[in-house]
C-alpha cells in the first residue's frame, strides 16, 4: 500500500445492468493532487465515481484503494464521512424532502440527509457556509423545489462542512447558465488553492471548465483510458477528437483555459 496515494486502482472492470461499463482500468492520484477526469456521455466517469465511493464493485482480481484504505478490508461508512462527493445527480440518493440546511448539514454525518438533532454550533457552521456559496435563501426550502443548479450549490456547502480528505466533483456545473457556471469554478479555484492538502478530483465532459489549478488529468473513452499525465500534454486536437468522435479545435485564453470549437 502506497501511503502518497489518495487513490489507486489497478486491473478493474466494472460491470452494471449486465454490460461492462470501466474495462481493465489502472489509475492512481497522489494525495494533495488536483486531477480532472474529461469524458462525453456514456464514458464512464459517473460509474467510476461509484466505483470510488464503493457503491460499485469491479469483478474479481481488481484493487480499489481510497485514502489508504483498501475495498473489502475497510468500513465504507466511515471511510465516506472523509470524502466529499458533489453531483447535480445526487438528488437520486437523497431525501428530496430535505430542507436545503438539513441537506448541508448531513455532511456532519456523511450521510444524504439529516438523520438527527444538529447542534447550535453545527447550524451556525452550517449557514456560513450557505452564506459562502449564495444559498442561504435556501435554508427552509425542500430539496425536490429547488432547481439543479441550487442544488449543487447546497451540496457544495455540504462537501466542504467536514474538512474532507477527497473531494469529488462530479459534473458539478452541467446544469448552471454561464454566470452560475462562472462563479463555481472561481470558488472550486479558490478551494483548490486554500486547500493544498486536500485531493480533489474534477469531472466534466466540457473542456472549457477544466481549470489549470488541475495540473493533470485522464480522458476517458467507451470505458478506457484514453490518455493521462500533464493537463497540457493531453488535451490535444488529435486526442480529443478521437475521444469525442468531432473534428475539435482548441482555443487557449489568458486564463490558461482551453476552449473547444469545430473544424
Amino acid at each position: 500500500m502506497n501511503k502518497e496515494l489518495a487513490i489507486n486502482i489497478e486491473n478493474a472492470s466494472v460491470r452494471l445492468g449486465g454490460r461492462e461499463i470501466i474495462h481493465d482500468m489502472h489509475w492512481q492520484v497522489k494525495k494533495g493532487g488536483r486531477c480532472f477526469i474529461l469524458g462525453a456521455n456514456g464514458a464512464g466517469k459517473t460509474t467510476l465515481v461509484k466505483t470510488l465511493m464503493g457503491y460499485a464493485w469491479p469483478k474479481f482480481g481488481a484493487k480499489v484503494e481510497v485514502l489508504g484504505h483498501r475495498f473489502g478490508q475497510t468500513n465504507l461508512v466511515e471511510l465516506r464521512k472523509r470524502i466529499a462527493w458533489v453531483s447535480p445527480f445526487m438528488n437520486q440518493f437523497t431525501n428530496t424532502e430535505s430542507t436545503g440546511l438539513e441537506m448541508v448539514l448531513s455532511g456532519f454525518d456523511g450521510t444524504l440527509g439529516l438523520t438527527r438533532k444538529a447542534t447550535a454550533e453545527e447550524i451556525d457552521t452550517a449557514k456560513a457556509l450557505m452564506e459562502r456559496f449564495r444559498c442561504a435563501h435556501l435554508t427552509d426550502q425542500e430539496i425536490f423545489t429547488m432547481s439543479s443548479g441550487e442544488q449543487v450549490k447546497i451540496m457544495i456547502a455540504r462537501a466542504l462542512l467536514t474538512k474532507p480528505d477527497l473531494v469529488i466533483l462530479d459534473e458539478p456545473s452541467v446544469y448552471l447558465d454561464m454566470a452560475g457556471r462562472e462563479f463555481l469554478l472561481e470558488e472550486i479555484r479558490q478551494i483548490a488553492e486554500k486547500l493544498p492538502e486536500v485531493t480533489i478530483i474534477f469531472i466534466t465532459q466540457r473542456i472549457e471548465d477544466i481549470l489549470p489549478v488541475f495540473s493533470r488529468g485522464m480522458i476517458l473513452a467507451k470505458g478506457r483510458i484514453v490518455e493521462s499525465g500533464e493537463r497540457d500534454e493531453i488535451l490535444r486536437e488529435e486526442v480529443l477528437s478521437a475521444a469525442y468522435g468531432l473534428p475539435i479545435k482548441l482555443w487557449k485564453n489568458k486564463a490558461g483555459r482551453y476552449w473547444a470549437m469545430l473544424e
